[in-house]
């Protein structure tokens, strides 16, 4: 049945694709971009010139309560993706991230109480784990704040938590692992590693290459907001959402560098490292809660993804700085 929904962090990479998604299936989507002067909606901006008449673009600030409350009233469905996820910029503006990922959390929870909305899917990240204590993860693992990113991250589900248990809020949390695809910063490895192949490179630059990820299509991340939003078992849950297969760093820019017909040499770069103790080595998903609750399946492999990742590079390049480091 079509609703108002409201999606933060509607111009970023993942929650754009969750626009497209919830337009296709015909709701009315209220989508929250952060204001610029320059007018920008981020990856929405290709509906400038065409807007569908069931998509309302909301430029504001997730740090501003009498904003988020705008936003909220009147929508039933409330997805909240709004978020600053670099993790080497959390090194250099920590408050930044407390500001945005904490207090705009917060805004938002305090909004959806006011208004009575039916249902908020709050977006958490696999980085608050930190290092696997064992694998795969499930949702009982510890969280560690190995980051100033993850850290507010964990204090942001925590706030999710509470309200749900102080107020009774109908809140489901869910626990992407690393999301790769179309319209990705090029600040994340996938990316790097496609733009700088794509551009003849002979020399790929990266951070450390040992890490272990557990890479996610796009669409399969937003399938899996979908499924979590719809199921009325995962309120009140954390559910984590991902392959459950993992992959090294190395390994993945290699499987890149053959896809894209590059011989390039891998190499690391300095400036791209994490301090020694904040690197996060392995992260693996147990989404076993999440796919007998809902039924949610993630529908490409890795392969499958990264080809149509690469495809969409080739296509969408310019923006893309592959020389710069993007912090």
């Amino acid at each position: 049945m079509a609703r108002t929904v409201l999606v933060t962090g509607a111009g970023g990479f993942i929650g754009s694709h969750l626009v497209d998604a919830l337009l296709e299936r015909g709701d009315t989507v209220r989508a929250m971009v952060r204001y610029s002067s320059t007018g920008s909606w981020g990856w929405l901006e290709r509906y400038a010139r065409d807007t569908p008449a069931g998509l309302e673009i909301l430029a504001t600030d997730i740090r501003d309560p009498f904003s988020v409350s705008g936003a909220v009233r009147g929508c039933s469905l409330v997805f909240h993706l709004a978020s600053l996820i670099a993790i080497p910029y959390s090194y250099h503006a920590p408050a930044s991230y407390v500001d945005t990922n904490v207090t705009g959390t917060l805004n938002v929870l305090q909004a959806c109480r006011e208004h009575g909305t039916e249902r908020m899917v709050h977006t958490s990240t696999s980085e608050v784990y930190g290092t696997a204590q064992y694998v795969p993860i499930d949702e009982r693992h510890p969280l560690v704040g190995q980051s100033p990113y993850s850290a507010t991250k964990i204090a942001a589900d925590k706030l999710v938590e509470s309200f749900h248990l102080s107020f009774g809020l109908p809140l489901v949390t869910l626990r992407p692992f690393n999301t790769f695809g179309p319209r990705q910063s090029a600040r994340a490895v996938i990316p790097t590693v496609i733009t700088q192949a794509l551009a003849g490179s002979e020399v790929i630059r990266l951070g450390a290459v040992r890490p272990v990820r557990d890479m996610n299509f796009v669409t399969d991340t937003v399938s899996s907001f979908l499924a979590a939003a719809s199921c009325d078992a995962c309120v009140g849950q954390t559910l984590n959402s991902g392959r459950g297969e993992g992959i090294s760093i190395g390994d993945l820019a290699r499987e890149i560098l053959d896809l894209c017909g590059s011989h390039a040499e891998i190499a690391t770069d300095e400036r791209r490292l994490r301090p020694e103790r904040s690197e996060v080595l392995d992260l693996v998903c147990d989404s076993s809660r999440l796919r007998e609750t809902t039924g949610w399946r993630p529908a490409h492999t890795l392969r499958e993804g990264l080809e149509k990742t690469i495809a969409w590079f080739r296509d969408n390049r310019e923006g893309y700085k592959e020389a710069l480091y993007n912090v």
